[in-house]
Order: C-alpha cells, then sequence, then structure tokens
C-alpha cells in the first residue's frame, strides 16, 4: 500500500516537473506562440492615430499619400515594416492590408498568392493572418532602405536556392530587423480563433504596427536609426509623385483582369475595377469583392502595378514546390493609374536598389498619392484590360 502511494507521488512530481520543463520550453522560444492565445484582444484604435478633422498637409516618402503632422510625428520615429500576409481562400478577408502604403502579390507556392505589406506612414490595430517569409519577399522588401523590419511566421528553410530563413541570417537581420515570430514572445503576435471563425490554426496568426514597432524599439533599439544612429533612409531613393489627374482628363480603362496560376484561376483571379469618380481601383479576388476586415470595406488602390518577372522552380526537394522570382535587372511592366493603361518596363539594379518604372519612352513614372499595388506576374501572363 505505501509502495502504491510512493508510486503516485512519483507519477505526480514527474508530471509536474514536465509541465514546467514545457511551459518553460516555450517561453524561451522554442515553440509556437506563447499564450491563451484565443482571449487576448489588442489594443483598439482607429489605425492611423489622428482625427479626422486634422489637416492632411505632409507627403509620405514612401507613396506619396497626403497625411497629418500627428502622422508624420509618428513615422519619422521608425523605419519600413514588412509583414509577410498570407492569400489562401481561407485567410479571406486579411486584416489591415488598407493600411499599407506598398503591397506586393506573388505565388508562394502551388497557385496560392502571399502579400507582402509595406507599412511606414500609416497604423494598423490588426495585421493578418501572417505567415512565413520567401525569399523573393524579402529581395523586395531590401528596397526600403537600410534595415527594414520584417515581421513573419518562419519561413521557408530547405537547403538551396528559396532558403528564405539562410538568406535572412546572410543579410545579417536574425535577431535585429527581422522579426521571426517564433523568435518574439507574445503579445507581439497572437493567434485570434474568432476573427475569422472555423478556420484551422495556420490562418489565425495576428499582429499590430504599434506592437512591432514597439517591440523592434524596445529590443532591437531600431527607431529610424540602427543601433549605430544610421537613418534607415540613408540611401533610399524614394518614387516621384503627382496628384491625381483632372476629373476630365482621367482615362476610361475600367476593369484590368488577370490571373496567376491557370490552374487556381478560379480561386485568385484578380480583377481591379477602376472607379473614376474617385480615381481609385476597387479589387476583387476570386469572384468576390476583396474586403480588408478591419474596415469591412473593399481593397483601394491608386496604382496598379503589373511587373512581369521570370517564374523558376526551385528544384530544392520540397514537396509543396518552392519558386523562385527574379526581382532584379528589367522586365515588362503594365502601370495603371487615372483610368489609364501605360505600357512600359521595370528596373533594379541590385536587391537594395528601387525599382523604377518607365514608360514606353523611358520616362520615369510618377505614382499617384496613394496605396501603391505591385503584382508580380509570371512572363507570358495575360492581363485584359
Amino acid at each position: 500500500m505505501i509502495s502504491k502511494k510512493i508510486a503516485w507521488v512519483i507519477i505526480f512530481f514527474v508530471f509536474l516537473a514536465s509541465a514546467v520543463a514545457s511551459y518553460s520550453f516555450f517561453q524561451g522560444g522554442g515553440g509556437g506562440i506563447l499564450s491563451p492565445l484565443s482571449s487576448y484582444k489588442p489594443p483598439s484604435g482607429n489605425g492611423n492615430g489622428v482625427s479626422p478633422d486634422e489637416p492632411k498637409t505632409e507627403e509620405c516618402p514612401i507613396n506619396g499619400e497626403m497625411l497629418t503632422k500627428t502622422q508624420k510625428a509618428n513615422w519619422e520615429k521608425r523605419r519600413p515594416l514588412g509583414v509577410a500576409i498570407e492569400n489562401h481562400v481561407q485567410a479571406r478577408p486579411q486584416s489591415g492590408l488598407s493600411a499599407a502604403d506598398v503591397i506586393f502579390e506573388a505565388v508562394a507556392e502551388g497557385g496560392i498568392t502571399r502579400f507582402l505589406a509595406v507599412y511606414y506612414c500609416k497604423d494598423a490595430p490588426y495585421i493578418g493572418p501572417v505567415r512565413s517569409a520567401r525569399i523573393y519577399f524579402i529581395e523586395l522588401l531590401q528596397s526600403f532602405g537600410t534595415y527594414p523590419l520584417y515581421a513573419h511566421v518562419g519561413g521557408a528553410n530547405t537547403p538551396g536556392p528559396a532558403d528564405a530563413l539562410g538568406y535572412i541570417g546572410d543579410l545579417g537581420w536574425g535577431s535585429y530587423n527581422d522579426l521571426n515570430q517564433f523568435s518574439v514572445p507574445f503579445p507581439n503576435f497572437w493567434r485570434d480563433y474568432e476573427r475569422l471563425p472555423s478556420r484551422v490554426t495556420e490562418h489565425t496568426v495576428y499582429s499590430s504596427t504599434s506592437k512591432l514597432w514597439k517591440y523592434a524599439k524596445d529590443k532591437r533599439k531600431l527607431t529610424d536609426k540602427d543601433e549605430d544612429g544610421v537613418s534607415w533612409d540613408k540611401d533610399y531613393t524614394p518614387w516621384k509623385f503627382q496628384n491625381d489627374a483632372p476629373a476630365a482628363s482621367r482615362g476610361n480603362v475600367a476593369k484590368i483582369d488577370f490571373g496567376f496560376w491557370d490552374s487556381f484561376a478560379s480561386d485568385f483571379g484578380v480583377i481591379w475595377s477602376y472607379d473614376k469618380a474617385n480615381n481609385s481601383y476597387k479589387r476583387s479576388n476570386g469572384g468576390s469583392p476583396h474586403l480588408d476586415l478591419n474596415t469591412n470595406k473593399p481593397l483601394t488602390a491608386k496604382n496598379v502595378i503589373v511587373m512581369f518577372a521570370k517564374e523558376t522552380p526551385a528544384n530544392d526537394g520540397y514537396e509543396g514546390g518552392h519558386i523562385l522570382y527574379k526581382t532584379t535587372g528589367s522586365g515588362d511592366a503594365l502601370i495603371f493609374q487615372n483610368g489609364k493603361a501605360i505600357e512600359g518596363s521595370w528596373s533594379r539594379l541590385d536587391e537594395e536598389s528601387q525599382f523604377e518604372f518607365t514608360d514606353e519612352d523611358g520616362v520615369e513614372i510618377s505614382m499617384v498619392r496613394g496605396q501603391i499595388f505591385i503584382e508580380m506576374l509570371p512572363v507570358g501572363n495575360k492581363v485584359t484590360y
């Protein structure tokens, strides 16, 4: 009888030790997101930190949008933030895309697209669902100055040309400007099972711009300057900007229609519809209006750019089929703005250079002030407009 009691005591303490060890492991960043995640809610806010009555007199250096002095005072204390946001059908509607200054879209794998949303001038209280890194999104983000912040949940790590996590290490970003969820503790990332009910776990990771910028400041000593006092925009080349065209001179290209991979056209086909009165383009995805859950309104952009890039398989043995895009050099482009279609080109000297978009005569295109949405399509894809 005594031996049985001793046995139960031993079992109890083994269980207790195991629980403590597991807790310590996850607290140390060895596992997934920490917390009773579904119960966490971030602070509420309008996403912009500004009164709607405040005059918009300040130019955002990323996309030229005119914003307020309050917003400028905020953005001057930080650096650009890129976030990997998924576009799986089960991830829609996403949160926070409407607040991004620039968005890139490309296939992540298997015909499923993903976004790199770049934030600097505005804030979003919810961003997500956040997913894993891809090497070409890192290359795209490098054009936004020195040590841009990069938020993601893990990433491609199969040895070979598509090894995104290895590339992050090679750049010296690891545990510095790289904000991988596996090394950034709760509540900077959290799971929300209620925001998009009945979704599997992989579609539930969220964050917020304010938390990520604060974490970078407090834990990585990254604000507008790095730990050596170097400003993020020391070598940054902004695009040129222009105001909306007068209503009378706006074009009549009413619709832009394209897909990424033919076999997934029904779920990932994109239509941008031109709103002439507001001089903006409304996005539909997979046959439905593409909403931002933060605003419950369709995504809109002032500039829609289709850049054709060489797509190749990584051939690294990954079951899901990693792919690569050539993001330097030059290629064809279609630039849609002010209701018009401009046939032109894109060019980029190296990964740290900004993209330049030109018309057929080689004249640089000025971006209409507001969100810039860049669609990276494989060379040869058809765009109807």
